[in-house]
């Protein structure tokens, strides 16, 4: 579900809130259909906490304090239900270095991406304002069968910096009750006798504007046993059913958290696109790893650019839900074109080269993805490929392997003119050695626009056209 205020203008900002409550549940009956009701009280019993005054948004790595249910409460006092979402934020450091508190509000602002995250943390107050009564204490003793555990929260909203605190937290419950529902409706659709799966909420970004959705898939539940709710997912939200947009691979990484495999994904995003005369750009769909010389303690310096190219390519194929597998070492690489008959049981362990047809082949060994190759005699003749090319990013939007002479590169995107001819290659250079510094490769042209005389105009290329298989 979207949870949003399409009313709102300016700039978007998500509101992101995480926790985890305590599910508490008496499961003494063998009866399922009793069993069934003990959990629905217990979600009940949740919904009541989430719409009590004990209920507490705490806005991380700042001092604020906000009780939703009692008119929007909040500490510092600074801090009204009328107070902006990009007042808020301005409390909240952009750095390490950046003190936490009332200073935070002075700082000057900052240009900031486009959408930008305000993280909150849901807990609840368990102490209450005195006097208070002398505890009682009574113990019974008898055997029962108790659940324990905790239900991981993960809810969003999209709203704009302009917006005020109070009408975004309204929408904030509305989204924690449906989670609620959610995940209500998954643990009783999931349950095997007394055995319980946990929810597990995850957030989809999907095309042509629909914005976030989130999502509640049963934990330890593999994508391929969750193909129904999928189907479901896409004539819900009117998506055609070619493309895996609500697997787990696709869930929406949030711009505020790094990559835990030190990758540097979708480096071209921060380029600026060339301008040509009635011309349109052309760019690779989704999201991949790049991958060069001298990563993973593997120094291929001078003999593995194919290999790299063909690594980022997996990385998308893997990232965009379509297989499951990690991508490919050197030695999986080469195994995989022993195990066809294309090359000897010596060529494993070998620093040799490879080519776009050795591409093709263990795109189809490993991954079970088809792909075409284009022949060009020479270089000069990539200039008029423009209509393909666009055409292939259009409709299969994947990385395009190139190989001609000694060395091979991976084209992500191409900005032509239909009228003029006029074009531009995005190219990943797989042969840069440094590390994952963005700044570096972009600025060195590691990652950039290239024109035709980039490539050699006597040499011959190869180019790996991967396509998209068509699964939900």
């Amino acid at each position: 579900m979207v949870h949003g205020d399409p009313q709102s203008s300016g700039p978007e900002t998500i509101v992101r809130i995480r926790g985890r409550l305590e599910f508490k549940c008496l499961l003494d009956s063998r009866d399922a259909l009793q069993m069934q009701k003990e959990i629905s009280r217990t979600f009940e019993t949740l919904h009541s906490q989430v719409k009590s005054e004990s209920c507490i948004f705490t806005v991380c790595n700042s001092p604020i304090i906000i009780w939703p249910n009692r008119g929007v409460c909040a500490t510092p006092e600074e801090i009204t239900p009328n107070t902006s979402c990009e007042e808020l934020q301005q409390w909240i450091p952009t750095n390490e270095h950046e003190s936490v508190g009332k200073r935070a509000v002075k700082r000057k602002s900052k240009k900031s991406p486009a959408t930008s995250v305000i993280n909150l943390c849901l807990m609840m107050e368990v102490t209450k304002p005195g006097p208070l009564p002398a505890p009682v204490l009574s113990r019974n003793v008898h055997k029962s069968r108790f659940l324990s555990t905790t239900l991981p929260i993960d809810c969003v909203i999209h709203t704009t910096c302009n917006n005020t605190i109070k009408a975004a937290f309204e929408l904030l419950l509305e989204a924690l009750t449906h989670q609620l529902h959610e995940m209500e409706k998954v643990m009783l659709q999931h349950m095997k006798g007394a055995n319980l799966l946990l929810p597990e909420p995850l957030h989809f970004l999907l095309p042509d504007s629909k914005g976030l959705v989130t999502v509640v898939y049963p934990a330890g539940v593999p994508d391929s046993q969750l193909e129904m709710q999928r189907k479901e997912l896409h004539q819900q939200y009117e998506l055609p059913n070619e493309r895996p947009y609500f697997k787990r691979a696709n869930a929406y990484h949030f711009p505020n958290e790094p990559y835990k495999d030190g990758y540097l994904r979708n480096p071209h995003l921060v380029l600026t696109q060339p301008s040509l005369d009635n011309g349109k750009v052309y760019l690779v769909q989704g999201i991949y790893s790049y991958y060069h010389y001298m990563q993973d303690h593997m120094d291929d310096n001078g003999w593995g650019c194919a290999y790299r190219s063909l690594q980022t390519i997996c990385s998308w194929f893997q990232q965009q839900g379509y297989v499951e597998r990690p991508v490919p070492t050197h030695k999986e690489i080469q195994q995989a074109l022993v195990d066809i008959g294309d090359k000897p049981a010596a060529f494993v362990g070998s620093r040799q080269w490879i080519g776009s047809i050795e591409i093709q082949a263990v795109l189809n060994q490993l991954l079970q993805v088809t792909s075409k190759i284009m022949f060009v005699s020479q270089g000069s003749e990539l200039a008029s490929k423009g209509r393909e090319l666009a055409n292939h990013f259009l409709t299969e939007g994947t990385p395009i392997m190139i190989g001609g002479g000694v060395l091979a590169h991976t084209i992500l995107g191409v900005a032509w003119s239909e009228t003029t001819g006029e074009i531009r290659y995005l190219i990943l250079d797989p042969h840069y050695t440094g590390g994952e510094d963005l700044q570096v490769i972009t600025d060195k042209g590691w990652c950039g626009w290239k024109r035709p005389d980039f490539w050699d105009q006597t040499a011959y290329y190869n180019l790996c056209l991967p396509q998209r298989p068509k699964v939900i």
